[in-house]
């Protein structure tokens, strides 16, 4: 390096910290707090939070991190939201502290709309432990205490995956729109499936050669209109079958499987 070299290169040693310094010193504080927190933050934001990622203190609390009185506060007027079948059970665990429970940020690739069944159980038992004595949450806690102590500490679990203490929820509360046996088989969901999986490794189809379909299925309403007659049963060839006689055209290997056509799709 020749001499005029090596003095700039002292020099630039000299000033480097010094212009940093002062840099920072002139920055806007809000350029400031960005700069800090796109340096501490875990990850990129939701697209649903994005227009916060220059804002920590907007969802998070010094030292006490992402509390519910925050999410309320911006969440709260959400009334469509909220009043949806599947979501109003929200408006029962008001005060929980627990919406990071379910709802966690900057975590790449999950939804936000992600559900942790054990994490809502847990708010009810806390919501039992703190019921006044004669209320009805109470009398169940005191109930499962001496009848399903088991249901509590919830680390013994069923064949279906769930613990004893995920029985306490009301499946069919919020599931109850998106039930394909339109509770036909009443709302105990837990008989069948787990809350970690909606489908039953176990479960075998009756055999083709069944006909009592319709204790399971049920026909869909253009089966009771002119389309039967005009387009279904004609394709089928079938031409006296009846709605309930679902063995007549459908195969059990798919419902448009049908007998002696193959996978048909007439829309």
């Amino acid at each position: 390096m020749s001499r005029k070299g090596k003095i700039l290169a002292a020099l630039l040693a000299v000033l480097a910290p010094v212009s940093a310094v002062a840099l920072w010193t002139y920055l806007p504080q809000m350029q400031r707090a960005a700069t800090w927190q796109n340096m501490a933050s875990p990850g990129p934001l939701s697209s649903a939070h994005a227009f916060l990622k220059e804002d920590c203190a907007a969802c998070h609390t010094p030292v006490k991190g992402v509390e519910d009185a925050t999410c309320v506060a911006c969440h709260a007027n959400e009334t469509v939201l909220v009043q949806r079948q599947p979501t109003a059970f929200h408006a029962d665990i008001a005060g929980s502290n627990n919406c990071v429970a379910c709802h966690k940020e900057h975590d790449a690739g999950r939804s936000l709309r992600g559900m942790d069944h054990a994490a809502l159980t847990d708010i009810i038992v806390r919501w039992l432990d703190r019921a006044p004595e004669g209320h009805e949450g109470a009398e169940l806690l005191a109930h499962l205490k001496a009848h399903r102590p088991e249901a509590l500490p919830g680390n013994l679990s069923l064949a279906n995956g769930m613990t004893y203490k995920e029985t306490l929820l009301d499946c069919a509360s919020c599931h109850k729109t998106t039930d394909p046996h339109v509770q036909v088989f009443g709302n105990d969901c837990a008989t069948c499936h787990g809350t970690t999986t909606w489908s039953i490794a176990e479960y075998r189809h009756p055999p083709p050669s069944s006909t009592e379909c319709g204790q399971c299925h049920l026909a869909p309403l253009s089966h009771y209109k002119e389309h039967f007659g005009m387009m279904s049963k004609p394709i089928a060839g079938v031409r006296n079958a009846e709605p309930e006689q679902c063995y007549l055209c459908h195969q059990t290997t798919s419902w448009n499987d049908i007998r002696g056509i193959g996978i048909y799709d007439h829309h």
